[in-house]
């Protein structure tokens, strides 16, 4: 299942906005706060797709039947880019365990790259919701790497795939390889270019969440 959160006007429809206006991403805290924001909204409409049981609580009054999670989920995220929508995440599930991927792109001088991925950290996800955030799903072959890292010796029950933009190039692949995840977008772009950036996109997330890094 794939949702665009763009596709019904709502206060995310601004955050979108901002993360994508070269001016207002001059401010790093904004535009880390609304990747946060991002991931906040996300978060709740995923939670609705969770497993939930009844339970009795004690009250002053009395006692409450309410709903509470069944299991609660794992949390992972792609470095260094994916920290501020993680901990928007991580402050609605705020009693999840978490999984760190370090991956980026080594480029070469024809204009090709390659994924490297140097370090996965993980929990047990044995019978437990993943979700894992990803702020710029453009060719999606990070992100799908990502995931056979950590589920290739442990499955979870749900897969929940978090973004701010996403390409459409990128979703396709994850559909591939990962038919029964949930892909949550903040917005859907659908030109990627020779070089793998989304087009209109937003330029580099890493970048304008915590500064230009040194590409030699």
């Amino acid at each position: 299942m794939v949702t665009n959160l763009s596709e019904n006007n709502s206060i995310l429809s601004k955050w979108i906005k901002e993360i994508r206006d070269v001016n207002i991403q001059q401010d790093r805290m904004r535009f880390r706060r609304n990747m946060e924001r991002i991931g906040e909204v996300a978060a709740y409409e995923l939670s609705k797709h969770l497993v939930y049981t009844d339970k009795s609580v004690e009250t002053p009054l009395g006692e409450a039947q309410v709903s509470d999670l069944e299991c609660i989920p794992v949390v992972a995220t792609i470095l260094r880019a994916g920290l501020p929508m993680h901990q928007g995440i991580l402050n609605y599930f705020d009693r999840a365990d978490n999984a760190f991927i370090a991956a980026y792109r080594k480029h070469h001088r024809d204009g090709s790259f390659e994924i490297e991925q140097h370090y996965v950290t993980c929990p047990d996800i044995g019978g437990r919701p993943l979700i894992i955030a990803d702020p710029m799903i453009a060719s999606g072959s990070s992100l799908v790497l990502a995931l056979k890292s950590l589920t290739e010796e442990q499955k979870p029950t749900q897969i929940h795939v978090v973004s701010a933009i996403a390409c459409t190039v990128g979703i396709e692949l994850i559909k591939r390889k990962f038919p029964e995840a949930y892909v949550w977008a903040g917005a859907i772009d659908d030109e990627l270019t020779a070089r793998g950036y989304i087009v209109p996109g937003l330029g580099d997330a890493g970048d304008l969440s915590f500064g230009e890094k040194n590409q030699s």
